[in-house]
């Protein structure tokens, strides 16, 4: 499903006002998506036999997970299930997270399967002084307990992108890395920009945490992201 113009702007404001206080985990990889930051392979299900045949279509394996603006944190909530290979494994991963009864009906994104070494984040941030920040850095697990990351204020440019990527000690995983590519620069730039773009266009967006974006083959990609909003207008 691709989301343009006008229509990312209703996702945002139909979630304001709907008192929303964050996207779902599927709006906010629409969201992303319409500023051409790449994302997963996903689309929701209502049934066992619907998430079956979207795995199918998307093709094995794939992952189960509970999606709603409430589903912040999914492995701590039990709604998020890896790695499935089969239909059997689907309508099975399917029931267990219904019977966490957290999941609203229709409410399970199926989504593919994506395997990498490189784990990356992208995020914003709004400070008091300098308005929308982008902040760009080791992902996943590292994230957190790391704390590699580097900082600009929006907007950007490509250099200041680009210069991003040069400030994280770990620099050397954006190289070749375990006989995987280069990262594509160009393509993360991108992404930065985006990110920086959204905070200057839309107050009522608080924070951004794509975490993480894994890069398959050369290209980085969007595996989980959430979009928090505040009390920003939307115009």
């Amino acid at each position: 499903m691709a989301v343009q113009g006008s229509d990312r702007m209703d996702i945002i404001k139909k979630a304001v006002k709907e008192g929303q206080k964050s996207l779902s985990e599927h709006e906010s990889k629409l969201f992303l998506k319409s500023y051409g930051i790449t994302v997963t392979k996903e689309e929701l299900a209502s049934s066992p036999e619907e998430a079956i045949e979207i795995a199918k279509k998307i093709g094995y394996p794939v992952v189960l997970k509970g999606n709603s603006p409430e589903l912040t944190h999914k492995t701590e909530m039990n709604v998020i299930e890896l790695n499935l290979s089969n239909d059997d494994e689907v309508r099975a991963a399917y029931d267990r997270i219904m019977k966490t009864g957290v999941v609203p009906e229709g409410g399970i994104l199926v989504q593919e399967m994506i395997k990498g070494q490189r784990e990356l984040v992208i995020g914003l941030t709004r400070d008091p002084q300098f308005g929308p920040c982008v902040m760009f850095g080791l992902g996943g697990i590292y994230t957190e307990v790391l704390k590699d990351v580097s900082f600009r204020v929006a907007p950007l440019t490509e250099y200041d992108a680009m210069q991003m990527m040069e400030e994280i000690s770990a620099k050397k995983i954006l190289d070749e890395f375990r006989g995987k590519p280069a990262v594509d620069k160009k393509l993360l730039a991108e992404a930065l920009i985006s990110v920086g773009k959204i905070g200057l266009e839309h107050e009522a967006v608080k924070e951004i945490d794509i975490n993480p974006i894994i890069i398959l083959g050369d290209k980085p990609v969007a595996v989980d992201a959430l979009v928090i909003l505040g009390n920003g207008k939307e115009k």
